[in-house]
């Protein structure tokens, strides 16, 4: 950890702390999650670590490495320059219906190769939607469940963050994860739209009963293919919801659909490894295995 230098601080957590670091030597800028180490790293971070790790898509943030300190795991992945999606929703008050669509393209696709993967996310919403710092802005769909240890500052609805849950996790029912996820990707979709989320109530009971029934105020400032798309994604039962390979398929979707997001392109990434070998599966599992204890140093 002496290779790096805090730039500043990115969100923190009653487990840990993420932060925006620098390498020292080549300038190369990292987000850096810092767990500390003992009893609270368990099954459920090794599982998320282990799932992100097998993921490499331009739309997906990648995991770059684990590190061990005498006091924390640390967990190395890209950082996305751009920040949060929701603060830029917020500030244009909603998007037009083509830049809507531009994001949702790449969410869906992001979402079709974790499924593929064997991973589903179950947390989406804007503001696990990180932009890439580029001028022409790429989602990075991340926080694979580490979003449940380490909240972001910048999020202004921690409060609210039921309005993203489908009705079958609302209703403390076992639940399809890719289905779920499709319910969120619908409320990105619609949040982006209209610049507010379809099944806010005036409070929580309200909220949930709209969730449950499906019960959405139909945006006039789209188009009828839209609409048809958003009322095929927000169906209370999973089993006659819209999956991911559909939404694909949607007339909706696939007007104005940029080449690197075509199907054909977009299948290279699914059997895609990455040019350099990064860290292999036992030495990720000794190092979590490892955090598990504290060094009994009286220092620490």
């Amino acid at each position: 950890m002496e290779r790096y230098e805090i730039v500043k601080t990115l969100g923190s957590g009653e487990f840990g702390v993420a932060r925006m670091m620098k390498n020292k030597k080549t300038g190369e800028v990292l987000a850096m999650m810092f767990f500390r180490r003992g009893e609270k790293i368990d099954k459920d971070l090794e599982r998320e670590i282990i799932n992100r790790m097998s993921l490499f898509h331009p739309n997906v943030i990648q995991f770059e490495k684990l590190l061990l300190t005498p006091t924390h795991l640390v967990i190395a992945m890209e950082y996305a320059g751009g920040g949060e999606l929701y603060p830029r929703i917020e500030l244009c008050q909603r998007f037009t219906e083509d830049e809507s669509r531009y994001f949702f393209q790449q969410l869906i696709n992001a979402v079709s190769y974790c499924h593929f993967k064997g991973v589903c996310h179950q947390d989406l919403k804007p503001e696990n939607a990180l932009l890439e710092g580029s001028w022409v802005p790429r989602i990075k769909i991340g926080d694979f469940g580490f979003s449940k240890l380490i909240h972001s500052q910048h999020s202004s609805r921690k409060g609210l963050l039921l309005s993203y849950l489908s009705p079958e996790i609302m209703k403390g029912k076992q639940y399809d994860g890719k289905m779920a996820d499709v319910w969120s990707c619908g409320v990105t979709l619609y949040t982006m739209l209209v610049g507010k989320f379809p099944f806010d109530g005036s409070g929580i009971a309200d909220t949930y009963q709209n969730i449950v029934s499906a019960n959405y105020p139909i945006p006039k400032l789209v188009t009828e293919s839209c609409k048809d798309l958003l009322s095929r994604i927000f169906v209370v039962d999973p089993s006659k919801r819209i999956t991911i390979a559909e939404i694909k398929k949607h007339p909706w979707f696939l007007r104005l659909l940029p080449q690197a997001m075509t199907e054909e392109v977009q299948m290279r990434f699914y059997h895609c490894e990455p040019d350099e070998a990064l860290q292999s599966l036992e030495e990720i599992k000794m190092l979590i295995e490892e955090a598990r204890t504290i060094p009994p140093w009286p220092h620490l």
